[in-house]
């Protein structure tokens, strides 16, 4: 028999239309580039999972799919979870200074947090937010409690 695999992410890879210039906003937003040797695509570690820029068409290739079929806005975010409010208004304005564009100010939430929104130069949505209710580690690791 089989075992059930643990679930998990390890990897999550965001289809660019330029590696080299994506690759250049994240390095200014500080996630730290490995692999550098590597064609066509850019690793960086991001905490506990490694984040991956790779060309967008080719990403389609190789899932089978059509690149301008597939185009659009995902309904889906990344999330970089900050200690307080004040760091969400610096994520925020990182973001701007590194190429990507503010969506969404900092502001308080209904549920009692408070979260801004930004993209990066190819559109993938990111949310800044800090949540009194998700605790972090000190080395940025959120805790969801039970």
């Amino acid at each position: 028999m089989t075992k059930q695999p643990h679930a998990h992410i390890s990897l999550v890879t965001l289809g660019v239309a330029d590696v080299e210039r994506a690759a250049a906003f994240y390095e200014k937003l500080g996630f730290a580039r490995k692999m550098r040797k590597s064609d066509g695509v850019a690793f960086f570690e991001a905490g506990p999972i490694a984040l991956s820029l790779y060309g967008k068409d080719a990403l389609a290739a190789d899932a089978g799919l059509d690149a301008e079929k597939t185009a659009g806005f995902r309904a889906a975010s990344l999330a970089w979870n900050c200690p307080d409010e004040a760091t969400v208004d610096a994520v925020l304005d990182l973001a701007a200074k590194s190429g990507g564009t503010v969506l969404k100010k900092g502001h308080r939430i209904f549920w009692g947090g408070y979260v801004g929104f930004f993209s990066d130069p190819d559109g993938h949505l990111w949310e800044a937010a800090h949540n009194p209710h998700f605790p972090l580690s000190p080395d940025g690791r959120l805790t969801l409690p039970d």
